[in-house]
Order: C-alpha cells, then sequence, then structure tokens
C-alpha cells in the first residue's frame, strides 16, 4: 500500500484540525494558508471526510470546518481509510475472490500479517496522540507497542 497525496494531505488537515480543536470553526483558507496547501484540492479532502464523520461544518462569518469528535476519539486508521478506502497492502486480502490463487496462495498469509500490523498501528494513534507528541510518527509507533 503506498499512501496518496489525498492521504498525506488530509491527514495533515486533520492534524491541524486537532491542533486548532478549542478554536471552533476554522475557514478552509485558514488552515490552507497553515498548511501550505492548495484550498481547492483541501475542498475535496473535505468532502470525502464529512462523508464519514469525521468533519463537520458551521455556516455564516464565523464558519469553517471543525473535527466532528474530540481529537482522541479520531484515529489515524479512520482517516487513512475515509480518504484511500481499505487498509490492505494487497487487493486479495481484503477481497480474496479477486484472485482465484487466494485459497492456496503460499505469500497471502505474508500481506495478511502485514495488513493486520498496519491497521494495529493506524488504529492505536489518535490525533490527540499525534498533537501532544509532535514527533516523528516513527516514535509515535514505537511507543504504542509499549
Amino acid at each position: 500500500m503506498r499512501l496518496s497525496t489525498r492521504g498525506r494531505y488530509g491527514t495533515r488537515l486533520m492534524v491541524d484540525l486537532a491542533q486548532h480543536y478549542a478554536d471552533g470553526p476554522i475557514p478552509l483558507a485558514k488552515i490552507a494558508k497553515r498548511q501550505d496547501l492548495s484550498a481547492k484540492y483541501l475542498e475535496q479532502l473535505i468532502i470525502l471526510l464529512k462523508g464519514t464523520g469525521l468533519i463537520r461544518s458551521a455556516r455564516g462569518r464565523h464558519g469553517g470546518y471543525m473535527l466532528a469528535r474530540r481529537p482522541e476519539e479520531i484515529y489515524l486508521g479512520e482517516i487513512i481509510e475515509a480518504l484511500e478506502g481499505r487498509l490492505a497492502i494487497v487487493d486479495c486480502v481484503a477481497e480474496p475472490e479477486l484472485c482465484d490463487r487466494s485459497p492456496e496462495c503460499p505469500t497471502r498469509g505474508i500481506w495478511v500479517g502485514m495488513t493486520d500490523i498496519l491497521k494495529k498501528q493506524l488504529f492505536s494513534l489518535n490525533l490527540q496522540d499525534v498533537v501532544l507528541k509532535s514527533t516523528p510518527l516513527e516514535d509515535l509507533l514505537a511507543d504504542s507497542d509499549k
């Protein structure tokens, strides 16, 4: 599995909203400027994130976007799945029927195991973890093993 620009930028967007959670709704232009990303591209990501219930919006003069739940209740795995689709190293892990060889494939177990590790890590880290630690992901992943 390769994380696309959509997954990376969407995660940055969500971390930004978590960092400013107490500020209430944040205008998209402000997020785009802080993250040095295109507001037009972020709009596309927001549609996906709103559709999965991770972000909500407020209209009006003090409108903008905010997390739909508290930062400690939103996990990186949810964000990546909302933006990238199902988490799987290869397609046959999520949908074995796609490959005729799945039942007897000698390498499928490897891909299933790797997918399980990836999911475990991403669903053990929430936005609050990322905001509070402000450390590279490698450090966060090492801490989650403890």
